[in-house]
């Protein structure tokens, strides 16, 4: 048995979505004539309380189009110092938007109106980049799955607009916070400019996420998506793929919790863990002892047919999703408890 926790990007189409790929109904997307495409634009824009939404393949390209059709070059987005459009996204934010960005430390990953206020540069400084957006992240992948409660983002977003500034969300475990948190989700449509939701994690689509946005932004996000190599043609079978998922695998994301929250317990009784951090979703993310490195302990795993990934000098995480079980998280809890280092 292979136990992959490296992500939950590694999930396989289930047999039931795997059909309903099968039977889309498909055309040519750039010409605007995919109906599984147009149905699942339709159906992430009303989900989420806004007007339009584009359909890309991945998550960094939903992201660097949200930023890009927001700023203008020489413009500076504040964000936290771990967030994923930052550190994990090629340097897209400097090559794609030409922009500069305001790290700040956020609790755990969430950044505050009383940390973005003093970050807000002087417009009429001619030596700072113009401030334009305030960029979140929920969950926040850096800090183990942390999130935003709703009544938080309203008081940024509130302050953000007072500002003249725009709100992007990377929300690529948006449903994640969701399933925690119990707001809803068209509540959020009221907070932000462009929100990007990924299909291909937690909900376990093979490919895809959605750029989410206000409708005087659709078009240039659409052409963003073709400079960027984004068009796709009969994508319905992708798209059909993601609606299957947001029919039916948002209310399941409670089990990769529990299975995460069981997984952060015991390894907190390890003794050659130092730490774990909060467990809040389907991310755990603990530190070894200073007498040992990941990589032994990744090789050790591997050994008996368990994946993950170094996540820092002393970090591996771990991330439950749709394709690990209950006998899986048994394996795992069983040779974590046998591992000897």
């Amino acid at each position: 048995m292979i136990v992959d926790l490296r992500s939950d990007t590694v999930t396989k189409p289930t047999p039931a979505m795997h059909a309903a790929m099968m039977h889309a109904e498909v055309g040519d997307d750039v010409f605007g004539e995919d109906p599984s495409v147009t149905k699942l634009e339709g159906k992430c824009a009303s989900l989420l309380g806004m007007d339009s939404a584009v359909f890309c393949p991945s998550g960094t390209m939903t992201n660097q189009i949200g930023i890009k059709i927001l700023t203008t070059p020489y413009d500076e987005v504040i964000c936290y110092k771990g967030a994923h459009i930052y550190k994990y996204e090629g340097g897209g934010l400097a090559g794609n938007s030409l922009v500069s960005v305001r790290l700040l430390n956020g609790d755990r990953g969430r950044i505050s109106v009383d940390e973005i206020e003093p970050n807000i540069n002087n417009t009429q400084d001619a030596h700072q980049p113009i401030t334009s957006v305030v960029a979140l992240e929920n969950t926040v992948v850096r800090e183990a799955g942390s999130f935003y409660t709703l009544d938080q983002i309203k008081k940024i977003s509130q302050f953000a607009r007072s500002k003249g500034l725009r709100m992007h969300l990377d929300g690529a475990r948006l449903f994640n916070a969701l399933t925690e948190t119990k707001d809803k989700a068209e509540e959020y449509g009221k907070y932000f400019d462009t929100i990007s939701i990924c299909l291909s994690k937690g909900l376990g689509a093979p490919v895809g996420s959605v750029l989410v946005c206000k409708k005087e932004f659709e078009s240039k996000a659409r052409r963003m998506r073709k400079a960027l190599g984004g068009g796709m043609r009969q994508a319905g079978f992708l798209a059909a793929a993601g609606i299957y998922a947001l029919d039916n695998h948002i209310g399941r994301l409670k089990e990769d919790h529990a299975r995460a929250a069981e997984l952060g317990k015991a390894l907190s009784k390890i003794s050659w863990i130092r730490s774990v951090m909060p467990v809040d979703t389907n991310i755990v993310i603990f530190s070894v002892a200073d007498s040992i490195t990941p990589e032994q302990v990744l090789s050790k795993l591997a050994e008996q047919q368990i994946k993950a990934i170094k996540f820092g000098d002393k970090e591996i995480r771990l991330v439950t999703h749709l394709d690990f079980d209950d006998s899986m998280l048994e394996k795992t809890l069983a040779e974590f408890k046998k591992l000897s280092l």
